[in-house]
């Protein structure tokens, strides 16, 4: 990206035009095109801010250039994340008029307070242009639950064998890629079981795991659980592309689904797997079955979403959190 240019010529022209219960709408101008943008300038740790970003070129002629584009979550000066803007239709990236997104993710770990994102972005042959969207996150609290492990359970979650350590480093590596023209899906999510199915433990709970040695250990769950007895269909909660499914120490049988650049949604402990690697799916599909493999203390599946290799809250993309409907 071109380096920014200190007199960078943007002026709001229009602030929060019109507000949505999901977001605000603005609009900024810019040297070689306007960009009209909607945003949810509203968050609680664990969700994402998703910036949706269309520029429409001032000399009315199809770009030379592919755009570059990012955003960057704020906290006073400090940058804490940032995402890359991608195209929703690749066929029209070098039109007059573009549609981009971003989904920059706020960690469960973020205090609640003011922020803000910076778009930095070069389209139509301009330099480097940048403006500034100001965010809240709203103070969320998290449930504290203590799990005592049996012997077996105890040995997973210990297990320091080169091959668990391998399957770790081998999904951090999946979840950490991200490919700007691999977009499956940008509609809500469904959950993978019955929406009223209910949930054994939730997202962000903090836990400490009791080991029979005495000992223990705390973390956080990044995702939901759902108590299913051991069989019941598990479907794919969007459109994408399968990038595991394997068994796995700690997870049992596995399948990782991606759905937009770094973001991926995660089944574990099934007991059954119906897809294989690289095979596209559809909202609905069955992926497999439930189970209590990997380290599990009884019948459940463990639903995760990544965000740019963040554990992010499933519920939020349950929503319309891409503006399809506003379009």
């Amino acid at each position: 990206m071109h380096k920014i240019n200190n007199f960078f010529r943007i002026a709001i022209i229009l602030i929060l035009c019109a507000s949505y219960a999901s977001g605000a709408a603005l609009s900024f101008e810019g040297s070689a095109c306007t960009a009209g943008v909607q945003y949810n300038s509203e968050a609680e740790p664990g969700d994402a801010i998703v910036v949706r970003m269309t520029l429409r070129g001032k000399e009315r002629k199809r770009a030379a250039q592919d755009t570059v584009a990012q955003a960057e979550l704020y906290a006073d000066t400090k940058k804490i994340d940032s995402a890359q803007f991608f195209y929703i239709n690749q066929k029209a990236k070098r039109q007059s008029v573009q549609e981009l997104l971003a989904y920059v993710p706020v960690s469960m770990w973020v205090p609640d307070g003011s922020y803000s994102i910076k778009v930095v972005y070069s389209a139509f042959g301009s330099e480097a242009e940048e403006f500034t969207l100001p965010v809240t996150v709203i103070k969320k609290d998290f449930i504290s639950e203590t799990i005592a492990l049996d012997a077996r359970n105890t040995g997973i979650r210990t297990n320091t064998s080169p091959e668990r350590v391998a399957q770790i480093e081998k999904l951090n590596a999946l979840l950490g890629t991200v490919i700007l023209s691999d977009v499956y899906t940008i509609k809500p999510f469904v959950p993978p079981v019955a929406a009223d199915t209910r949930r054994t433990s939730l997202f962000g709970d903090r836990r400490i795991f009791r080991y029979t040695d005495g000992k223990s250990a705390t973390s956080a769950h990044y995702g939901i659980d759902y108590g299913v007895p051991e069989g019941t269909s598990i479907a794919a909660c969007a459109d994408g592309k399968v990038v595991m499914a394997e068994n796995r120490i700690t997870t049992g049988f596995s399948v990782v689904v991606a759905h937009a650049p770094g973001l991926y949604s995660l089944y574990y402990h099934l007991s059954a797997l119906n897809v294989k690697e690289g095979q596209s799916v559809k909202q609905g599909d069955v992926l497999g079955l439930s189970g209590k493999t990997g380290l599990a203390t009884g019948p459940h599946l463990h639903w995760e979403v990544r965000l740019n290799m963040c554990a992010v809250s499933p519920d939020f993309f349950t929503g319309d959190y891409a503006y399809t409907k506003q379009q």
